[in-house]
């Protein structure tokens, strides 16, 4: 992934400008940055398409009404959002795209300046499934394509319409798929043109060795989409990635949203971690801002959940400063491998990809 060192240690995207047809690199120095739109902090994806590195996260915690997502995408997309996050399992696609829609018919944007991104989810692994719910999903979205499409776990359910089946006792029904069978399906997505770029969520090293060591591979995964904040900073895994030239997508950036169905209410709050609000106090800003910082200049894409409209704006701000390498440091020593999204209700299935160390 091209980067850019500023001397401070830390790395951040190269930019990139297209003018007049012509891909200009650009070396910008921090005090251009701050006047830079926002919209232009992209990174090259391994397969030439580029990724904006502040992403909105689209998935709700708790029930919400149902016109929020698609005012929150609205909100989102007028604060300078150009990278939307979505999934089928967040039941809310359709909300999505009518705020997507909305914005493209008001001319606030054009489809091309947009980079939406969805996700197969575990029910639909079967290779003879994966277009179909492709397909749908674009439906969904009011789209005719996505600029990238996710698996969006290693582990397969059985096929149908629930998100989670289970058995008379109340127990997950897991299914035995190929990955590489269904990564060849994601291929073959990709070229019939319903989505540009295709990548992995959740996948561990072993899984994505196995993706990259398949015979015949066509398109390696362009990103690991994977729960990554202070507590649980990936080292290794983003190491590893970077190795491959894969991007490291991270989620629960700042800390996740605490849904009580999957996660455990006394763990520590991240955003009132006493290093990192003192660290915000230092640099004047919010300790979420602070955690975001922090994922860009690792050379992670990062994904921020925001509930209203003052924290879209806000989040927007990570652009405006830059951390130093020793507080970097400082950061990476808050790191105690805290998962918050362990997902154990897939525990028992053989490709749970939390068993490993990464």
């Amino acid at each position: 992934m091209a980067k850019l060192d500023y001397g401070l240690g830390c790395y951040l995207p190269v930019i990139r400008i297209t003018c007049e047809g012509r891909r200009i690199k650009q070396s910008v120095l921090i005090e251009e940055q701050q006047a830079m739109d926002p919209k232009g902090w992209r990174v090259e994806l391994n397969d030439g398409h580029f990724i904006p590195v502040l992403g909105f996260g689209t998935f709700e915690g708790e029930k919400v009404p149902k016109s929020k997502p698609t005012e929150d995408i609205k909100l989102g997309i007028d604060a300078g959002f150009r990278h939307i996050d979505c999934a089928h399992s967040y039941s809310n696609e359709k909300e999505i795209g009518l705020g997507i829609r909305s914005k493209i018919e008001d001319g606030t944007v054009k489809r091309e300046d947009l980079f939406c991104s969805t996700k197969l989810w575990s029910t639909f692994l079967r290779p003879e499934l994966v277009q179909p719910a492709l397909e749908n999903s674009l439906k969904n979205l009011q789209l005719d394509y996505v600029d990238q499409y996710i698996i969006h776990y290693p582990v397969a359910l059985k096929p149908g319409e629930e998100l989670f089946p289970e058995d008379e006792h109340g127990k997950l029904i897991f299914d035995t798929v190929d990955l590489c069978a269904t990564w060849e399906a994601m291929e073959k997505c990709k070229d019939a043109g319903l989505t540009k770029s295709i990548g992995v969520s959740n996948f561990n090293r072993r899984q994505l060795e196995m993706i990259l060591n398949k015979p015949g591979l066509k398109y390696k995964p362009v990103c690991n989409q994977v729960e990554c904040h202070p507590y649980l900073n990936q080292r290794k895994l983003l190491d590893f990635c970077k190795s491959k030239d894969i991007v490291l997508v991270a989620y629960c950036a700042l800390g996740s949203q605490r849904p009580k169905q999957w996660v455990d209410q006394s763990s520590p709050v991240l955003l009132e971690d006493p290093v990192l609000c003192a660290m915000a106090k230092k640099y004047e800003r919010s300790p979420a801002l602070i955690a975001l910082r922090y994922q860009l200049q690792r050379g992670v894409v990062v994904l921020a959940k925001c509930i209203n409209e003052k924290q879209m704006k806000e989040n927007m701000q990570v652009f405006e400063f830059q951390l130093t390498s020793e507080d970097m440091k400082v950061l990476d020593g808050l790191n105690q491998n805290l998962r918050y999204a362990s997902i154990k209700i897939f525990a028992d299935h053989p490709e749970y990809p939390f068993s490993d160390e990464y």
